[in-house]
């Protein structure tokens, strides 16, 4: 039986996949994240989760089934992960007291075959008007860091979220729905 690979270092989709108790491995894919102009926020989460995929694929076996996922924040530009503390905190003033997008893009790829297959999901997302303190107290539990658009919904964050509407599993950064029909179509798996 081919072997289910998540290319992604992070926590929160590792958790997510753990879920299902799918048996899977995990391959970091090492990918500098670089945004190209001129593309749709929708293009740029699709390109680094294939790209993410595609740089995991040369260390699977054949048939093996590479799952990555990238996600972004958009609120009039493409928001990833912070670089600092003033980057956080001008992220989350971007953010508070109106609606943003999270886009997750989704690449299932089988190594060393044609098939590749590339979606994306997206979810609206309402923030709480939020004072600077707590802010920076936000941004001092070190939630912030590694998450894009400087929040993370399943902790802390969930405090200054007022509403969503979509998958939450996608601002998570693993749109599971979106993935359990492109592996059941195209693969016959399911994750329950």
């Amino acid at each position: 039986m081919n072997k289910i690979i998540l290319a992604s270092g992070s926590p929160r989709r590792k958790e997510i996949f753990e879920i299902f108790e799918t048996p899977f491995e995990i391959k970091v894919a090492d990918i500098e994240e670089k945004i190209h102009v001129g593309e749709t926020p929708e293009q740029i989460a699709m390109a680094l989760a294939f790209e993410k995929a595609m740089a995991v694929v040369e260390n699977c076996d054949q048939g093996d089934i590479i799952i990555a996922a990238d996600t972004i924040v958009v609120k009039n530009e493409v928001l990833g992960k912070p670089k600092n503390d003033k980057d956080a905190l001008r992220m989350l003033k971007l953010l508070e007291n109106d609606v943003h997008f999270v886009i997750s893009g989704l690449a299932v790829v089988q190594a060393h075959t044609f098939n590749k297959f590339v979606s994306f999901d997206k979810t609206k997302v309402k923030v709480k008007q939020l004072t600077n303190r707590a802010m920076k107290r936000y941004i001092y539990t070190g939630e912030v860091w590694g998450k894009a658009g400087a929040y993370g919904i399943q902790g802390k964050g969930s405090a200054m979220i007022e509403w969503i509407e979509g998958n939450y599993f996608n601002v998570v950064g693993l749109p599971i729905s979106k993935l359990q029909s492109i592996l059941q179509d195209h693969f016959q798996i399911e994750l329950i």
